[in-house]
């Protein structure tokens, strides 16, 4: 979104709602409850107009903490932002597509909308993965800034066009854990013939040193470690780990997440159906995607805390770091898999290079930042 279109957004959605809380916390922050909502005149004024009703599907179980909530906050803002007006019912995955054709049905319309991570349409989109998280990429605070200040929408938007899609930032888990094994990692042989869930880019890298990436959705894969069909899973972190209850079908928690140092979700809007609604409603319903986009990586902050000393505390999981020399061979190997992209086409080869320019001129300055301030904060 232009900064000139976010702006006069901002704007609509202020007019329209005063977002004041009278429930939970959460929801307090978002304005979800706000019996002021529909007050507004700009909220009487959308009142005349016909109403819209819209499906998003997602890959997450129904309202499953973070990733299942956020698209149910994003339709309670639109609803509130409107007057009621633009109601848009979230589906969970498998209530109306499986969790993995959510890019599919958004694009060939049998949804208005879908709520997941575009490293999914790898097999069909090599460059999708740079929107939701690169092997040693960029962190969320990071890839933010890309997307919405660095070139990367514009990218992004080119890049799902040919599907009939617009893409907008959905979300972010922040750092990731590097997932639950059976097994110890000591040295890099340890993943030799481990049969891990591991999605996206870092599948390929995983692969390359003798494991093998298995593709599953969130919700078969409490079963699947339980059952000795995959051998490791990554997930999320803390506080969605805790909540499948991975504690228990799995010994060791890895970290760091060097597979997702930002996990960013999206939001897919199916461009016929977005060409089709009042100017206005198209700002509310970016500007309400940006809301949650921020809102959900404040979650993961908050929660993962708490979820970790439930986890080591209460079930005694065994937390471990990956070895140096393990990480060294993974980040060697990612940076090879990452370049390969850059030869699938003109358009793989821009993204590219726009993420890494990006990513190392933020890295220059997070060494004097960020960086340098954590290293002082911890002497």
């Amino acid at each position: 979104m232009k900064r000139r279109e976010f702006v006069t957004a901002l704007g609509v959605g202020a007019a329209a709602t005063t977002l004041v809380a009278c429930g939970d916390k959460e929801s307090e922050q978002l304005g979800l409850n706000s019996d002021n909502a529909t007050d507004s005149s700009a909220a009487k004024s959308v009142n005349k107009k016909q109403k819209i009703k819209w499906k998003l599907v997602t890959s997450w179980p129904k309202n499953f903490p973070g990733l299942g909530t956020a698209p149910e906050n994003m339709a309670k803002l639109v609803e509130q932002m409107t007057g009621g007006n633009f109601q848009i019912k979230v589906y969970g995955a498998g209530e109306l597509v499986p969790a993995m054709e959510v890019f599919d049905a958004v694009s060939q319309g049998t949804a208005e909308m879908g709520h997941s991570g575009a490293y999914y349409w790898k097999g069909k989109i090599p460059a999708a993965p740079f929107f939701t998280a690169v092997p040693f990429g960029m962190t969320a605070q990071e890839i933010n800034a890309w997307v919405h200040y660095g070139g990367g929408l514009d990218l992004w938007r080119e890049l799902y066009k040919p599907f009939g899609i617009l893409p907008v930032a959905g979300g972010n888990t922040g750092v990731q854990m590097a997932g639950w094994y059976n097994k110890e990692i000591n040295s890099i042989d340890d993943i030799k013939g481990l049969k891990m869930r591991i999605p996206g880019l870092a599948g390929e890298v995983w692969e390359k040193l003798g494991g093998t990436a298995v593709r599953l959705p969130g919700g078969e894969l409490f079963t699947s470690l339980q059952a000795g069909a995959i051998d490791a899973t990554e997930w999320v972190g803390p506080y969605n780990d805790l909540a499948f209850g991975l504690h228990k079908a799995a010994k060791f928690y890895y970290y760091p997440g060097w597979h997702e140092p930002g996990g960013m979700l999206e939001f897919d809007i199916n461009q016929k159906a977005y060409d089709q609604l009042p100017e206005d409603y198209k700002h509310i319903l970016t500007t309400a995607c940006r809301a949650i986009n921020q809102d959900m990586l404040d979650e993961y902050t908050a929660r993962n805390n708490t979820a970790l000393t439930d986890l080591v505390e209460k079930h005694n999981v065994q937390v471990r770091r990956l070895p140096d020399d393990v990480l060294m061979q993974l980040r060697k190997i990612s940076e090879e898999v990452v370049a390969d992209v850059a030869h699938t086409d003109d358009l793989s080869k821009r993204i590219y290079e726009s993420y890494l320019k990006f990513k190392n001129s933020s890295n220059a300055y997070h060494q004097l930042s960020e960086k340098a301030y954590l290293n002082a904060r911890d002497i």
